[in-house]
């Protein structure tokens, strides 16, 4: 699933780096054979980065950082460069004693249930949030203290596995939880609502720029009778955290952190028409939706720093104000 990372040791052979179990039939040489490429272009990345992350612990937002955030982020810098990309780290340095204050506050019996029931459904083939790992107690306290600071929107399923996969990078359940304060306000606001309008929207949105990049891939599927609520719901919600290869989907958050929202769209869509003629072979709406289930499985999407090239280079510009007025559109579509 994913590669090698500066957590624990683990046995290779039945977990990988991050602490997830690996299928029986998993494909190591496949495998080792796209880690042997991608730890040199990591190599590589990491001397770039170190100029810019030994600066004082701060990381400018510029176009070079831009770039180097498309083009990935080192692991061992990832926590310090989300936190100041993404403004998480200023919020952090405002309040201080926030976190720990809303975790010795009285909480609400429903979210704290809610928030119990998915502690044991979160990553429950990684060894780190098992019943013996320790993970699950600094996630109860980071999604309980977001649910609380946020109580408008209170907790949606679906943010478990942001935050657990954050937990596994950042190691700090405090900054995971600005992190993920900075996602639900500034970067992904009203994703996360209860109504679901905003993330409803946001998938009418990708068939709209599937209409837009590829009209014919898009004429079929309606013509399947493909709703988009059916395909991409997981996707947003989740940041493709437990959707996708975990080295994929760090790479899509670090250009996250830093662009915002547009980066889900251009991935969501990359997947569907990179597999167009596929799609277009298929018949039936089920034989179309089984199809789905396989895109995020194919070895396309392992190999992270290809796929992630693909997204920039090959889907054309996504103009802001052309994507701010289809997002309009798709709103008011939405009831």
């Amino acid at each position: 699933m994913a590669g090698k990372s500066s957590l624990d040791n683990v046995t290779q052979s039945k977990v990988d780096g991050y602490g997830f179990e690996r299928d029986g039939d998993f494909d190591h040489s496949s495998y080792d054979e796209f880690m042997s490429r991608y730890l040199a272009i990591l190599s590589r990345r990491s001397i770039r980065w170190s100029g810019i992350v030994s600066k004082k612990n701060r990381v400018p937002r510029s176009r070079k950082v831009k770039r180097y955030c498309r083009k990935g982020i080192p692991n061992e810098h990832r926590p310090m460069v989300w936190m100041c990309v993404s403004g998480a780290q200023e919020s952090m340095a405002s309040s201080p004693l926030l976190y720990q204050t809303i975790l010795k506050s009285q909480h609400d019996e429903s979210t704290v249930e809610a928030i119990t029931i998915d502690l044991h459904r979160t990553f429950p083939d990684n060894i780190y949030f098992s019943a013996n790992g320790n993970l699950r107690g600094p996630l109860f306290n980071v999604l309980i203290a977001l649910s609380h600071k946020n109580s408008d929107q209170g907790y949606c399923q679906g943010v478990n596995f942001v935050a657990g996969l954050l937990l596994l990078i950042v190691k700090n359940e405090e900054k995971v939880f600005w992190l993920l304060d900075t996602l639900m306000n500034d970067i992904l606001p009203d994703f996360y609502a209860p109504d679901m309008k905003a993330t409803q929207a946001e998938q009418e949105l990708l068939g709209e720029i599937i209409k837009w990049k590829a009209p014919d891939l898009h004429a079929h599927l309606k013509k399947m009778d493909i709703q988009w609520c059916l395909v991409a719901t997981k996707w947003f919600l989740c940041l493709f955290a437990d959707v996708m290869p975990v080295e994929t989907t760090l790479r899509i958050w670090d250009c996250l952190f830093y662009e915002g929202d547009k980066i889900l769209l251009r991935v969501a869509a990359m997947l569907i028409i990179q597999n167009k003629d596929q799609f277009l072979r298929c018949r039936t709406f089920t034989e179309t939706m089984d199809f789905f289930k396989q895109i995020v499985n194919n070895p396309k999407i392992t190999d992270c720093h290809a796929f992630l090239q693909k997204c920039f280079t090959e889907l054309g510009p996504f103009p802001k104000a052309k994507i701010k007025a289809l997002r309009e559109e798709c709103m008011q579509g939405v009831k």
